[in-house]
């Protein structure tokens, strides 16, 4: 496919006076979310830009267009029907919710229900894995069928239809990663890639994501959504970086990312 896709990925939206409830070591998660004045801003600065034009889902990668923008949200939590999904209509847009199945119903996640909703609404509902695994490029072919397949299975019968639409847990990415998922019958797979080529792993897309953090700005984000030049160039610059500290270090680089994140979280908190 010579399409170009530009994939924004996010991941909670919350009120000023919430906190964030995740599965996943707080620290971490703090790193991701906006609060929804943020992200409000970050819509408004795309919608007047001319990517504004090119908002999509995966349903549209067929036509003529020679490129879109995606709006992509990892982890399935309540927000994703308590606010995301609210602001993305206003804009007339529909977003990828990726949902990891374990975490369906615990506190701050969404319950069947609200998949169903957000389905109903026209966003696209996909796998984001069973158990959110730290390090999925780690895993065997059987762990990654399983991954796949069982979290496309619960989410196909909470949804009556066919779910083939993933993203990969913590962006470990590999060959493996993909054949796996195009064997279980997801025909669209999300990495963290940040890249605009579209590639094809034995009949299944794979697209590259651009990531959103707390500090991205509306511009920021606009820049993106765009493909200005520096700010893809800056982001892919530092995953390469962090792609090779990944090999190095295995698991011990998750220390190291857990621990450099607490100590930041530590200095936040001091500040306020």
């Amino acid at each position: 496919m010579n399409k170009r896709v530009i994939s924004l990925c996010y991941h909670d939206v919350r009120e000023k006076s919430e906190a964030v409830i995740t599965q996943e070591p707080r620290t971490a998660r703090d790193l991701y979310a906006l609060g929804r004045a943020r992200f409000r801003e970050h819509l408004a600065a795309i919608q007047s830009s001319p990517a504004g034009q090119r908002v999509a889902t995966t349903r549209a990668l067929g036509q003529a267009d020679n490129s879109c923008v995606l709006f992509a949200f990892d982890d399935g939590a309540q927000c994703a029907l308590q606010y995301i999904a609210d602001d993305l209509e206003h804009h007339g847009w529909r977003g990828h919710f990726f949902v990891t199945t374990s975490w369906i119903s615990q506190p701050g996640f969404l319950d069947p229900s609200g998949i169903r909703e957000l389905d109903r609404r026209g966003h696209v509902i996909g796998s984001h894995t069973v158990t959110h695994p730290s390090r999925m490029s780690a895993l065997s072919r059987r762990q990654l069928m399983a991954e796949w397949s069982d979290s496309c299975a619960a989410l196909s019968d909470i949804l009556g239809s066919p779910v083939d639409v993933a993203s990969v847990s913590d962006g470990y990415y590999s060959r493996l990663v993909g054949e796996t998922a195009a064997e279980a019958g997801i025909r669209f797979l999300f990495n963290s890639e940040p890249v605009t080529k579209v590639n094809e792993v034995d009949r299944c897309l794979v697209l590259g994501r651009f990531s959103i953090q707390q500090s991205t700005t509306a511009a920021e984000a606009a820049a993106l959504a765009n493909s200005r030049w520096l700010p893809r160039a800056l982001q892919f610059a530092g995953w390469n970086s962090r792609k090779i500290l990944k090999q190095i270090g295995g698991e011990h680089y998750l220390l190291v990312r857990s621990r450099l994140l607490q100590t930041l979280r530590s200095r936040q908190v001091s500040k306020t």
